[in-house]
């Protein structure tokens, strides 16, 4: 079945920047999550989407790639690596020297090497704002223990394969042209193992399930990724192992909401502190805070606490806390109570205290006027 296009899947242009990019991917993860679509395997394929869309789309090799190539270019089945091309990860330069660096060079090819894996990580907001230091489990393909990934039987070792000379490939003469090939008898790998290792049966890898510290730095988001070199699945015969990336996805909060490092809460206030002004308390990740109101506050009005928001897990720099108040209308009034807001409402007078109001009603009947004449 054929793919849709990755911009479609994301709702997003194909001019779209990356900040772009990764919001309409947070928002539609949060949607499609399987934590929230409870088994449905329809939801859980969109979900599937959605994140290989962003995994390409947020990789600047390879969204150039399937620019110019479409889905041929980014194929997972071309080189072994989520996506085809290189797994590029958002802390390649910040983090490389924690996680273990770069991949480096003098690889074996890349059809030896181990494939990399990904680990999905579930985590609250204060966690990804702090930071954390997580244990994962994770299935792979490990090197044997008693071969140590060579294949051979303890005691042995793998021989040069006769045919290609190690080279793992031959070349087929015809007239003036040469064809070269893999080597049909070591399979490309330039070694025959004669005498394999009864754990792994020659193999050189045994499943295995192990046990992983990551140290997620403080800041992270949705999308995200941490590159673990080298915690991924054992290359065949001894080659490299690939690389686990760790995809962070933080999960929806009661009272926050995040955009980028900036956090946003609703705030309900009376319409009596609203009206007169005063002070409230507003909750943060760090504890509650004052928040003054100024008089005559109208509902939805955005109050902004600087430095209360995220610390960027790139810059450093913290964003902001922005509280919008929602002006709540008293229920439950007693006769008394009703009787107050009636004389109240009788007091006010002309417009001059609600000019929305007076304004709009204004506008209304110069609307209908207009329709007559």
């Amino acid at each position: 079945m054929s793919k849709r296009d990755y911009y479609e899947v994301l709702g997003v242009s194909k001019s779209a920047e990356e900040r772009e990019i990764k919001k309409a991917y947070k928002k539609l993860a949060m949607k499609y999550h399987p934590d929230r679509t409870q088994g449905d395997k329809g939801m859980e394929e969109k979900f599937k989407e959605i994140q290989e869309a962003h995994e390409v789309l947020t990789d600047s090799r390879k969204r150039q790639v399937y620019d110019q190539y479409g889905h041929a270019g980014v194929d997972q089945s071309r080189g072994g690596q989520p996506g085809g091309a290189d797994f590029g990860d958002i802390f390649g330069d910040v983090f490389g020297d924690i996680f273990g660096g770069g991949r480096g060079g003098g690889r074996q090819s890349r059809a030896r090497q181990g494939s990399d894996l990904r680990y999905n990580l579930d985590m609250s907001l204060e966690e990804a704002v702090r930071g954390k230091e997580v244990e994962i489990r994770v299935p792979t393909l490990a090197e044997c223990d008693s071969c140590h990934g060579s294949g051979a039987k303890k005691g042995s070792s793998p021989t040069t394969c006769p045919t290609c000379k190690g080279n793992g490939q031959v070349q087929m003469r015809q007239g003036f042209f040469a064809v070269q090939q893999t080597c049909p008898t070591c399979s490309g790998r330039g070694k025959i193992v004669s005498d394999p290792c009864s754990p792994c049966h020659g193999q050189g890898r045994v499943e295995k399930t192990k046990t992983l510290s990551v140290k997620v730095p403080p800041g992270v988001d949705t999308g995200d990724r941490i590159r673990l070199t080298g915690e991924g699945e054992a290359g065949e015969l001894g080659a490299p192992a690939g690389d686990l990336y760790v995809q962070v996805n933080v999960r929806e909060h009661k009272i926050f909401a995040r955009d980028g490092n900036d956090l946003y809460c609703e705030v309900p206030i009376g319409f009596t502190i609203a009206a007169l002004g005063g002070e409230i308390q507003v909750p943060t990740l760090d504890g509650k805070v004052k928040l003054k109101i100024t008089p005559e506050t109208q509902t939805s009005k955005m109050f902004r606490l600087r430095g209360k928001g995220v610390k960027s897990v790139r810059s450093g720099a913290v964003g902001d806390l922005m509280c919008k108040v929602v002006i709540e209308t008293p229920v439950n009034l007693s006769s008394k109570q009703k009787e107050m807001l009636e004389d109240f409402e009788a007091s006010m007078g002309s417009g001059k205290h609600r000019p929305k109001e007076q304004g709009f009603f204004d506008g209304v009947k110069k609307f209908f006027d207009d329709l007559t004449n």
